[in-house]
């Protein structure tokens, strides 16, 4: 089996609609995909509905997180996407994307780029409008090469000159909303220092002792170096080990498949959830 448990639709910040990402996975031999889109899990009806034979749909969300003024991202996998607790972090996360995406936009204009509100806006199209919407802005002005140049400290990346917070939640509560919602957590990308700050092995410990229950290690921002920590530090932590694409079609390199995950693993995510189960694929339009 070939599994892969993070991918992004036009629901946030990936360029294939989510019937586009579905068949595409098909496409590429994938026998599992979950979609992960930020904060939301408005992808999931189309994606069901255009789900080809032979593939299988994990739904899922990758929620925005920060602990000790680091961000990091959440997968959440199989939970009840209308348990009332969950929604309600979803869309308060969801709303401030707006107002913090229009500060970035204030700060790069002030750093004498001329970037629009307009442009992001019809970037974002119906997704949930993020910073890659803003570095895809950036790419189309030419004041980068590629939406990875963007997030750097001169322009989106934590702490940049452009960057804006956003409410983010407690990863804490994040584990606790999830699993009361019958779902799985797995801490994506934990290693990917290229995008900033991470979050100490410390603090790993403690969210694998709140809950958490797995780590993405075989990631695309991983190096063998830092994938091999991060197996050591989940074996001795009891964490299970995910390897995932990151899929967001043409807006960055990533392909579908390009890591994928144990197929005993995705097993024992099935088992653990309760919120919602796997959609086996039967033909979709």
């Amino acid at each position: 089996m070939r599994i892969d448990l993070h991918t992004h639709s036009t629901a946030s910040d990936g360029t294939d609609t989510p019937a586009e990402l579905v068949r595409n996975a098909a496409a590429a031999g994938l026998d599992v995909v979950a979609l992960t889109d930020h904060d939301t899990t408005r992808g999931h009806a189309e994606a069901v509905a255009a789900l080809p034979a032979g593939l299988t749909l994990v739904t899922g969300a990758e929620l925005s997180c920060r602990v000790e003024g680091v961000s990091l991202h959440m997968l959440a996998y199989l939970f009840d996407p209308d348990e009332p607790a969950l929604l309600a972090e979803r869309e308060l996360v969801r709303d401030d994307r707006v107002p913090r995406a229009q500060g970035m936009v204030a700060k790069l204009n002030g750093l004498g780029v001329p970037v629009t509100w307009e442009q992001v806006r019809r970037i974002a199209g119906d997704g949930s409008v993020g910073r890659p919407h803003v570095a895809t802005a950036l790419v189309e002005l030419g004041v980068v090469p590629t939406v990875s140049d963007a997030f750097t400290p001169e322009w989106l990346a934590d702490g940049g000159r452009a960057y804006v917070e956003k409410h983010e939640t407690d990863p804490f509560e994040a584990i606790r909303l999830v699993k009361a919602a019958g779902g799985v957590t797995v801490f994506a990308h934990p290693g990917a220092s290229k995008r900033g700050r991470t979050v100490p092995e410390a603090t790993i410990a403690e969210l694998a002792a709140a809950g958490l229950d797995g780590i993405e290690v075989d990631h695309m921002d991983h190096d063998p170096d830092t994938r091999a920590r991060l197996r050591g530090l989940a074996q001795e932590l009891g964490l299970l080990v995910t390897g995932s694409s990151d899929y967001h079609g043409s807006r960055k390199t990533c392909v579908l498949g390009e890591y994928t995950t144990d197929p005993e693993v995705y097993g024992e995510i099935t088992r653990r959830a309760t919120g919602a189960f796997p959609v086996p694929g039967t033909g979709g339009a």
